[in-house]
């Protein structure tokens, strides 16, 4: 088991170290997927600050989701970070998927976030 965990640790850090490298200074639009919600945050590495963020946990989106568990809620989840972030004065992140595949539930928040106005 705590090779697996270590393995995860280890593809987390290769990919930020690769947006560190590619990123440009833009924020940092980060994901957790866990079995019964999902997160998104948009970090400003430079600082250390977390400009803005949401997650199927909030009490409107659990009155509106069936559950936080599935592409819907994703989606969801991306539109809402996204307006959150155009609201804080930012249009442009990278996408920081972590130790997660690039589909499924992370895929549809990041296509979500793209609705919402974020490029990347």
């Amino acid at each position: 088991m705590s090779d697996r965990l270590s393995l995860k640790a280890r593809r987390a850090a290769r990919l930020r170290f690769q947006l560190r490298q590619k990123g440009g200074g833009r924020p940092r639009l980060s994901v957790f997927r866990s079995g019964r919600h999902i997160y998104a945050q948009v970090i400003d590495d430079a600082q250390g600050r977390t400009l803005a963020a949401a997650s199927s946990l909030e009490k409107a989106m659990r009155e509106r989701l069936r559950t936080g568990a599935d592409k819907e809620a994703a989606a969801a989840v991306g539109r809402l970070v996204a307006e959150r972030a155009l609201a804080a004065g930012i249009s442009a992140v990278v996408f920081d998927r972590g130790p997660y595949l690039y589909h499924g539930r992370v895929k549809a928040l990041a296509d979500g976030a793209r609705e919402g106005g974020l490029s990347f």
